[in-house]
């Protein structure tokens, strides 16, 4: 674990005010409220249904709240926001689709308008510095469906950056990866935030992959969250308090295990509870 990030301590790239969401009767997220400053490195945690895809809907304007509201830079979120560069959880790269990595990533440019753009040396120069910063210029002129899933994911995540947004939003990143490529992108996220002074949030239902680069965590339970650094969020009082049932935090060679407190954690049941994972055999 690494201490707050140093960079623009007072500049507040996200701010999430109050945010609760009912769907189908059932409140997704209730009072959410965190905020991310430039420069820093935010895992979003919890396990699944708990909220994270509604609540970054939400950040990106996708879904509107019920009560609360987000800032972006200290102001409301407008229709049509450039400050934000999103990777969604699931994109289908067809293997036989005639586009070039780089041609993707020139997309992020200005996809969003009608027509063609015309060529120019700026642009291209852009798209070879956004390469260059997710380290794909070795395969840029191949063709995207067919690379790794973790070039395609540096593709993604170029493509995102190009417009140079202010917060860059990542929802479950690290799911289709095997361990080797999510500890490639999780540093390269840890040095964009740093280098570029982006503000980074990403969700994980597991956040042992985040522990050496988080500066703060949001963690998600029930619909509800608490926020802060890794020391002062995973506590079992904590947790304790969001899930409403006794919760322990265990440390377990270089390992964080959440786990059910009481007959459950005996035998280490997840219970559903992020970061969790068997114990192992003490004999």
């Amino acid at each position: 674990m690494r201490p707050a990030a140093q960079h623009h301590p007072h500049v507040r790239a996200l701010a999430v005010d109050g945010v609760s969401v009912t769907l189908g009767g059932r409140r997704i997220l209730d009072e959410v409220a965190f905020t991310v400053q430039r420069g820093q490195f935010t895992g979003l945690i919890g396990s699944n249904g708990a909220g994270k895809t509604t609540l970054l809907r939400v950040i990106l304007g996708l879904q509107r709240p019920h009560a609360g509201r987000v800032l972006l830079a200290g102001r409301p979120r407008a229709r049509r926001n450039r400050s934000i560069g999103y990777v969604p959880q699931k994109v289908g790269l067809d293997p036989d689709l005639p586009m070039r990595a780089r041609d993707l990533v020139e997309l992020g440019i200005d996809g969003h308008r009608l027509g063609i753009a015309r060529p120019s040396p700026a642009r291209r120069e852009l798209v070879a510095e956004m390469l260059a910063a997710v380290d794909a210029e070795r395969f840029a002129d191949s063709r995207v469906g067919r690379l790794s899933g973790g070039e395609q994911q540096r593709i993604l995540i170029a493509h995102a950056l190009v417009a140079r947004p202010q917060l860059l939003l990542l929802d479950e990143p690290l799911a289709n990866l095997d361990l080797r490529s999510g500890q490639e992108i999780v540093s390269l996220l840890d040095r964009i935030a740093t280098e570029h002074e982006i503000a980074v949030l990403l969700s994980v239902h597991e956040m042992n992959p985040l522990l050496s680069v988080m500066d703060r965590v949001v963690y998600l339970a029930g619909g509800r969250a608490v926020s802060g650094t890794t020391d002062q969020v995973i506590r079992s009082d904590v947790l304790s308090g969001l899930y409403g049932h006794r919760v322990e935090v265990l440390h377990v060679a270089g390992r964080i295990l959440v786990v059910a407190g009481g007959p459950a954690a005996t035998n280490g049941s997840p219970d559903g509870l992020p970061g969790a994972a068997p114990l192992p055999d003490a004999r």
